[in-house]
């Protein structure tokens, strides 16, 4: 199978990182590089901290992001970034160590001081630099031993190496390699070369159990002053996250994500029937909620509040009691209210969408992405907005209850405020009729034509232009949405 090339914007960060002499390396999982290079993996990188600066310089230069965990997954010293790629939409994740913090998966329990020495041994290699094998092979080993031959993993059946660390393992345990460890043995203090070998035993497929199990012991023993946490504490911290988890992932539904450092954005995308509003929000969904907190909502038709679905049944028990006629939904432009009915429905959409739209801002305003399918703001898309004075104004009896709705209806509306980003898909009016063929030709144009009157400027939105491919409008709606994260 042919390798993917690296990536362009992983080819302009190694680039730079030369260029302004940074002094890394990328620290682990070195026999997959090219993974590295096309996105497939993160890139892992050692870092001088006296370079912390130059560094960040450097990604904010080229479009990075820098995320953040949830709380109880953040560890000292590991910085997050993320790239956008915009030739091929991929995004690169910079996982940027200035300690070396390693160990069990749910707890990361040590930091091994061996920053300096490990960078000091690095060469440029291709794209990256990289550590010496024989540097990388210790430090591959104490990871392997402490996520694998500890008693407490085997309980928590973490006993087995993955494929790739199998790999990778087999792959530094070379003779020519084995020999040079000595020198890398010689900065961890303990560490002797005969629990080295130990450890190296202990990771191989057909060790017993208690030979695994004693490196463990001895490593984590000699590696005490290095721990975060004491060995008990460590202990129940993994068992009681290897059990509480699960639990609240399947149970409760909590799956915490990323997110940006910078804060939440309230994004809403707009334009005509079919602009390809919907194709876009989905992509978009897709794109970001694999790794960020992201929420979509629909502006157009908000979920009903209970208040909304109690008044709505009310409502139809009367039109089937024949109390009055089906006067039409407030969603269906064509036809023409007339009376108390289509006025409070009006209401009950005006107040949903506020809801909405408070939702939105609470969600976003906690540091998570919001995506908002169609908007209300005056002077826009008439079914998105007050329908209730138009209807007055072609009243023949108005009365205070009238009146009354008309003035909720219009309070509701006034309290939603633009968003955070606002980005319309402009397609030629032509164009979207041959798309939506599910509508008239007349209601299409038409909302397609509101669409091209306004001027979006005095808004401060983003226009598209939707008469581009799917994905070249969408290459460039990814662009301004990682431009503003």
């Amino acid at each position: 199978m042919e390798e993917k090339p690296a990536l362009d914007l992983v080819v302009k960060l190694c680039e730079n990182l030369a260029a302004q002499k940074i002094d890394y390396c990328h620290w682990k999982s070195n026999a997959f590089l090219n993974r590295s290079a096309t996105g497939d993996n993160d890139l892992d990188l050692l870092l001088n901290r006296t370079h912390a600066q130059a560094f960040t310089e450097i990604l904010y230069s080229l479009g990075f992001k820098e995320s953040l965990l949830p709380q109880e997954e953040e560890l000292p010293g590991v910085r997050n970034y993320y790239g956008y790629d915009q030739k091929t939409g991929i995004l690169v994740h910079v996982h940027a160590h200035f300690q070396l913090i390693l160990g069990n998966d749910l707890s990361k329990n040590y930091r091994l001081p061996l920053e300096r020495v490990y960078l000091q041994s690095s060469v440029q290699q291709d794209l990256f630099r990289v550590p010496a094998p024989e540097f990388e092979l210790v430090v591959l080993v104490i990871r392997l031993v402490l996520k694998h031959s500890t008693w407490d993993s085997a309980l928590m059946r973490h006993g087995q190496l993955s494929k790739t660390e199998r790999y990778e393992l087999e792959d530094l345990s070379t003779q020519e390699i084995l020999s040079k460890v000595e020198s890398a043995l010689s900065h961890l203090p303990g560490l002797t070369h005969n629990l080295f070998d130990l450890c190296l035993q202990s990771l191989q497929p057909a060790c017993p159990y208690w030979t695994r199990f004693k490196a463990g012991e001895q490593l984590q023993k000699e590696m005490r002053a290095c721990a975060r946490r004491p060995h008990l504490s460590d202990v129940i911290l993994k068992f009681s996250r290897r059990i509480w988890q699960p639990i609240l992932r399947r149970v409760f539904r909590y799956a915490p994500k990323k997110r940006f450092a910078n804060g939440g954005l309230f994004i809403a995308i707009v334009g005509g029937d079919g602009a390809g509003k919907t194709t876009v929000i989905d992509e978009l969904d897709a794109w970001l909620s694999g790794k960020f907190e992201v929420k979509k909502f629909h502006m157009g038709k908000p979920a009903w509040s209970w208040m909304t679905t109690t008044i709505r049944g009310i409502l139809k028990i009367g039109t089937f009691l024949r109390i009055y006629p089906f006067e039409g939904d407030v969603y269906e432009e064509s036809l023409q209210p007339h009376g108390y009915p289509w006025f409070i429905r009006a209401v009950c959409t005006a107040r949903d969408r506020y809801l909405t739209y408070i939702q939105a801002r609470q969600f976003s305003s906690n540091g998570n992405l919001v995506i908002c399918d169609r908007y209300s703001f005056p002077g826009f898309m008439k079914m998105d907005g007050p329908q209730c004075e138009d209807a007055l104004a072609g009243s023949k009896k108005i009365d205070w209850f009238l009146r009354f709705l008309a003035n909720r209806e219009k309070f509701y509306y006034q309290q939603i405020k633009l968003p955070d980003l606002l980005i319309v898909l402009k397609a030629d009016p032509e164009i979207t009729v041959q798309r939506k063929k599910n509508e008239t030709q007349a209601s299409v144009r038409a909302r397609t034509l509101e669409v091209w009157r306004l001027d979006w400027k005095k808004l401060s939105a983003f226009e598209i232009n939707a008469n581009r491919s799917k994905e070249e409008a969408l290459s460039q709606v990814k662009a301004v949405i990682w431009e503003h994260l």
